[in-house]
């Protein structure tokens, strides 16, 4: 009973005794019954909807081109908002705007390797290009629970992690892949609309290059709440740091520290607070103390706009002729990302993509192929909810403070690839939504009766050969035809420089290159698979052609992978029976938590509406044993006591 219950309960009583006569004193009333106290509703805080305004940009480019002078050097500046938005790009006089990238260990120029310093693909003056892919990776990577810059991409994207030169023998990093995500082919990612309108600030906003690994990228925030990143380009190599033990002395990281001055990430949630295996990541290796200029002394930015350097258009991205445009507020409908309403989705922590105009771009719904096999509206709806449940218990891997609930994207398709229901809690990252999707496809892509023929049937041979290699890897020359479900961890057993992963001397897994060929700009199947679309659409940056189609993949049917593949863990294929009929993808978090969430959510969801379930464990791919290496593949990785306030081991045996 509640104070104020009690309260009246006595009043009652004290009433009752002092009325007397006749037949004396009337009883008192039993108590009310007190009203049960709901669960609560919400268990995620929204992030206060703050952006950046138009003084606030200026000031961020003028304090970078203070600090850019003091140090002789000629930069690209880019500022976006959080869900990707470019809100300004601003080219020094005299800025070096070739773009070169690092070739192959064997001096490979393989996919992206090479851009730049290759016949037919020399001097690319892309500048604004880095430095936009650099802005949007420091603002998708990051959160109000953690801070990620380009620098922590590098660490989290190469052959072993951490990546040095004594950290030979270790996995791969966590996020291998993520590099080729929020690609510019995306059917996800929206695209600048320069006419305005409802749709014109909607996101998440695609990117130039992909997630960037060259250091010069940092997140942007207010009140602790991220509203955006920082690119710099000056030094004309779009790299990455191969060697985490030393400092670099970055000019470019300096400049970006400098420009950050103000909107700086918390310290409490910066990269170098998360640890993964017990590695620390990294965020920045330049700080206040190594800058060469006063941020709060720079020059205001109409000193320096006409003078110094220029506001610059940038195709598909930027209109220099609108001026600096103010941010817009993640969550609300003009970012194209929002809190759902109770007819969109049942948990009111769900946050859902917008169009701008009110409608839900990504609505549940049936399977399209229109089979009786095909996932109903109600599958997909127990699906979701119930990742979401599993979701909003577990523990989160990369976001402080400690015992944070994780909180990531969710994504379900069918088997034509087409987006069924996508929801996301509220402060997920960004990076987090396409990758969802991506991974759900993988998925259902590579568990498909036709994934070999489709990736036959693409033209590029540089594609269709990574049929052959697998097929000759486990010994089955029907691989890809069906008879097995692969999970994206598994995937990624198979898309490794080394195999098993990271054991040097080893070969590597028959959908990556060969060690001597691997760097970040190509990784094997994942990005040949792209390669021409990222291509053609820096071109179109530059004025030399047309945009790449809203479609990734030169497949027979590119809508299957329509944003492309990813190839670390976090997602399963969904059947009913043996038929396989879907896929459910999970990103934002650990990549065992985002197993586990697509795993067991998948579970639950089969227990609560018995007409869909995993694959059944007899194909499922930890069924495969390669020959001559005699390793099993892998199927999901749940984490240790997974769950807050819970002591539970081994969620995920046994189902």
């Amino acid at each position: 009973m509640n104070r104020a219950t009690s309260m009246i309960a006595i009043a009652a009583m004290l009433l009752a005794t002092s009325c007397g006569g006749g037949g004396g004193s009337i009883p008192a009333p039993p108590p009310p019954t007190p009203t049960p106290t709901p669960p609560p509703t919400t268990v995620f805080a929204v992030p206060a909807q703050q952006a950046l305004s138009v003084a606030n940009i200026q000031q961020i480019i003028a304090q970078g081109v203070a600090e850019a002078q003091a140090r002789g050097i000629r930069a690209t500046f880019a500022v976006t908002d959080r869900v990707g938005n470019v809100l300004a790009v601003f080219v020094m006089n005299g800025a070096n705007l070739q773009v070169d990238v690092p070739r192959g260990p064997n001096g490979s120029i393989h996919d992206l390797q090479g851009v730049g310093n290759r016949p037919g693909l020399d001097n690319v003056p892309a500048a604004v290009a880095a430095a936009i892919a650099k802005a949007i990776t420091g603002a998708y990577l990051s959160s109000g629970g953690n801070a990620f810059s380009s620098r922590t991409a590098s660490m989290i994207v190469q052959e072993h992690f951490p990546p040095s030169a004594v950290a030979r023998g270790l996995e791969s990093g966590p996020l291998f892949g993520v590099q080729f995500s929020q690609l510019p082919c995306s059917d996800l990612s929206a695209r600048f609309n320069a006419l305005g309108g409802p749709s014109a600030l909607i996101g998440p906003k695609r990117s130039p290059l992909g997630l960037s690994a060259d250091p010069g990228g940092l997140p942007l925030y207010i009140d602790g709440v991220v509203v955006g990143g920082i690119g710099v380009f000056a030094d004309g190599l779009y790299g990455f740091d191969p060697e985490v033990r030393d400092v670099d002395r970055d000019d470019e990281e300096a400049i970006a520290v400098a420009a950050s001055q103000g909107f700086a990430a918390p310290d409490a949630i910066r990269a170098e607070r998360i640890t993964v295996d017990g590695t620390s990541l990294r965020y920045s290796d330049m700080g206040v103390a190594d800058l060469l200029s006063n941020p709060a002394a720079a020059p205001g930015f109409a000193a320096i706009n006409g003078s110094v350097g220029n506001l610059t258009s940038v195709n598909g991205y930027y209109d220099a002729v609108g001026g600096v445009r103010p941010g817009t507020a993640y969550g609300s409908e003009a970012s194209g990302i929002r809190a759902s309403t109770a007819a969109e989705f049942s948990n009111r922590d769900a946050f859902v993509l917008s169009n701008g105009s009110g409608a839900n771009r990504y609505p549940i719904r049936a399977g399209t192929e229109g089979t009786p096999q095909s996932l109903t509206a109600a599958e997909v709806t127990a699906v979701l909810e119930e990742a979401f449940k599993v979701m909003s218990a577990a523990r989160a891997q990369i976001r402080q403070p400690l015992d944070s609930r994780a909180q990531v994207s969710i994504s379900v398709v069918d088997t034509s690839g087409a987006v069924l229901g996508l929801v996301r809690s509220p402060d997920a990252p960004i990076f987090g939504i396409d990758v969802s999707l991506q991974k759900a496809r993988t998925a259902m892509f590579f568990s498909s009766m036709i994934a070999a023929q489709q990736l036959l049937g693409n033209p590029d041979p540089d594609v269709s050969m990574f049929v052959g290699a697998v097929r000759t890897f486990l010994g089955d020359p029907n691989a890809l035809t069906g008879q097995f479900a692969f999970s994206d961890r598994a995937n990624g057993n198979l898309s490794r420089p080394y195999f098993p992963d990271g054991e040097l001397g080893r070969p590597p897994g028959p959908f990556s290159r060969p060690v001597q060929e691997f760097n970040p700009f190509s990784t094997g199947l994942q990005s040949a698979l792209i390669e021409g679309n990222v291509i053609q659409h820096v071109l179109f940056v530059l004025g030399a052609g047309p945009d790449t189609p809203q479609q990734c993949t030169q497949n027979p049917n590119p809508a299957l992978l329509a944003n492309g593949i990813q190839i670390f863990p976090g997602s399963v294929p969904i059947y009913r029976g043996s038929t396989l009929v879907g896929g459910i993808g999970i990103s934002g978090d650990g990549i065992d938590q985002d197993d586990m969430i697509s795993f067991l959510g998948l579970h639950n969801a089969s227990a609560r509406v018995g007409s869909i379930n995993n694959a059944p464990p007899a194909i499922r791919a930890d069924q495969i044993v390669v020959p001559g290496i005699n390793v099993r593949l892998r199927w999901v990785s749940c984490p240790f006591a997974p769950f807050i306030g819970s002591n539970d081991q081994n969620v995920c045996q046994g189902k």
